[in-house]
């Protein structure tokens, strides 16, 4: 429908806005590490993690240099994927199990 075109085109501007992909991030190369990110990092496949290095560390890189990527090499919207997503609910779903197990 018509409007989730508008909001989907919402979100990609959105996206692009933030600018972390101008340093070639992803969503979830930014997010605020509290403790529950931190256990979810933790628990990535050894090659998700060291991507992850990898991207964080070349952005710190071009960000003091006050530089960005060639636009070429930009995440895209269409291919940034939640690659911590699974682990972060996995961790959320044990800490609330642990916390209601505490209650009683």
């Amino acid at each position: 429908s018509g409007g989730s075109r508008l909001l989907e085109r919402i979100r990609k501007w959105y996206y692009n806005a933030a600018g972390f992909n101008k340093y070639g991030l992803m969503r979830d190369d930014v997010l605020h590490e509290d403790d529950d990110v931190k256990e979810a990092l933790k628990r990535l496949p050894e090659h998700l993690y060291n991507e992850r290095v990898f991207r964080i560390k070349r952005a710190l890189d071009l960000s003091l240099k006050h530089q960005i990527l060639p636009k070429d090499q930009w995440t895209k919207y269409e291919e940034d994927h939640r690659y911590l997503e699974p682990y972060l609910k996995e961790v959320i779903h044990e800490r609330h199990e642990r916390e209601a197990w505490n209650k009683k």
